[in-house]
C-alpha cells in the first residue's frame, strides 16, 4: 500500500523483490505514468543515489549522446 501527497504528483511506496528479482510497479503509480503491459522504461543507477525509471522518450536527446545518435534509418538498432 502507498500513499499520494496532497498534490497528486508524488507517490511513496515500498516494493518487494520478487523471485525473479522483479519488482511490481503499483497499479495508482502505473495509473499516474499511463504505463501499460510492454511499456519500455529506461533504468538509471547510481550506487549513491539509487535507482531511477524513466520514459525513454523523455531523454532521447541524452541517449542519442551516449550512444552516437540515433539510428540512420530512424528505426531501432539491433
Amino acid at each position: 500500500m502507498g500513499t499520494r501527497d496532497s498534490s497528486g504528483r508524488r507517490w511513496i511506496s515500498t516494493v518487494r523483490l520478487g523471485p525473479k528479482s522483479q519488482i511490481v510497479i503499483p497499479k495508482e503509480v502505473r495509473d499516474m505514468f499511463g504505463l501499460n503491459p510492454g511499456d519500455t522504461l529506461l533504468l538509471l543507477a547510481d550506487t549513491e543515489r539509487g535507482i531511477a525509471l524513466v520514459n525513454p522518450a523523455e531523454h532521447a536527446q541524452l541517449m542519442d549522446k551516449l550512444l552516437g545518435g540515433p539510428p540512420p534509418d530512424g528505426g531501432e538498432e539491433q
